[in-house]
């Protein structure tokens, strides 16, 4: 096939879950890549695993931003500069002899200008609406005493959050066929939306996320944005429940977030007397090697729609302690690959201890983990399953003619 790949994605999950696709399509087909200059080709860059990949450039001018504030909502970028920007990329692509057009979600509207005027054959891979845990979020920020320091994203999104979540529906509906990245991203979807969506579950690089040797050191270990609902917040007052005599380091890796809440997170873990480890902008050799070194994964995000850093985890041997909402209820196997609870600190802290001082019950978890990612959790599988989707878009788009 010749697939055209459209994305204005930020560093992170979605984009790492790109890249591990593109590495497996562009095996046996020609991938050309379309980009607004306002998407992010310094993380994990495409360049280097697609034939061609071509950057639109975004002017943002002043005028764009007065317009997009009238008719849409404030952003980093001009949202009516970025609109005109993807109509011109939809009609390149449209232009061109492709089979099929696979299209990735945009970092300012999550679903993007681009489906508007797209004619070709093509699968939308939705990872979630706009904004369905800002409340999660905002509540958490309120508890925190940080309501003031956040009052500018806050009033943001109460004026502007309909009108936002309006955008992205209107948008999503250009989609001729949309695929997600779990069950429950597919029920999200089903209740925000109202349209049918596609599974089509995402995969770990094994080459690069594999265990090795080295030993395991006193700390747990968590990764993402460093945000209220990742649940930074429930693991350290989790950890803190723990005997000191066996209570680890808790080590958190975060490529991005909010400063009022990372300082929030440092005073809290000194007053709790847990032991926390900040990181930031580390490259995979680094983060594999601390997926290794750590006794344990614990993955606490508010309704995670999927999550690779289980996956990761997992692949790298390494079992998982998570609380069992969201996506991660689709990826750990509770009792063989790690241990799922209830968002409760008692209980959470229960199934760190267990494993801690379990080291049968770790190996038996850590072999089941890294068998279970390579039969079913790599970017081979991942990509088959994509690939499946292409094909059926293609097929329904000629049947439809």
């Amino acid at each position: 096939m010749k697939i055209a790949v459209f994305h204005n994605l930020s560093s992170g999950g979605a984009k790492r879950a790109l890249y591990n696709n593109l590495i497996y399509l562009s095996k046996n087909h020609t991938i050309d890549v379309y980009v607004p200059s306002t998407a992010n080709e310094n993380f994990l860059s495409l360049k280097h695993i697609v034939n061609n990949l071509k950057v639109y450039p975004v002017t943002n001018s002043l005028t764009g931003f007065i317009l997009s504030s009238l008719k849409y909502f404030p952003s980093k970028s001009s949202l009516t500069d970025l609109k005109k920007v993807q109509e011109k990329m939809a009609e390149d692509v449209n232009s061109k002899d492709y089979d099929v057009v696979y299209c990735e979600q945009d970092r300012h509207t999550m679903s993007p200008f681009f489906l508007k005027y797209l004619k070709k054959p093509h699968v939308y891979y939705c990872q979630q609406p706009i904004i369905y845990r800002n409340n999660i979020s905002k509540k958490l920020y309120e508890n925190a005493g940080l309501n003031n320091k956040n009052l500018k994203e806050n009033l943001r999104f109460k004026i502007y959050g309909k009108r936002m979540s309006n955008l992205d529906k209107q948008l999503s509906n250009y989609s001729k066929y949309t695929v997600v990245n779990s069950y429950f991203s597919r029920e999200i979807l089903l209740k925000s939306y109202g349209f049918n969506t596609y599974v089509s579950y995402l995969g770990v690089n094994t080459d690069v996320f594999k265990q090795s040797k080295i030993p395991k050191e006193n700390f747990v270990l968590s990764v993402g944005q460093c945000l209220p609902e990742k649940g930074y917040e429930f693991i350290i007052r989790s950890l803190a429940k723990i005997d000191p005599s066996l209570r680890p380091e808790f080590v958190i890796v975060s490529d991005q977030g909010n400063d009022s809440w990372k300082n929030y997170l440092i005073e809290l873990s000194s007053k709790l007397n847990v032991k926390l480890v900040l990181l930031s902008l580390i490259d995979d050799k680094k983060l594999v090697t601390l997926y290794n070194q750590a006794k344990l994964v614990v993955y606490a995000p508010c309704l995670e729609p999927f999550g690779l850093v289980p996956l990761e985890s997992m692949s790298c041997g390494t079992p998982v302690v998570g609380v069992k909402e969201g996506g991660v209820r689709e990826t750990v196997i509770h009792g063989k690959t790690g241990i799922l609870t209830e968002r409760d600190e008692f209980l959470f802290s229960e199934a760190i201890v267990e494993l801690l001082i379990n080291k049968d019950k770790v190996n038996f978890m850590s072999e089941n983990a890294v068998n279970y990612i390579k039969n079913f959790w790599d970017i081979d599988n991942s990509g088959q399953r994509l690939f499946h989707h292409l094909k059926r878009a293609v097929n329904s788009y000629n049947q439809n003619i």
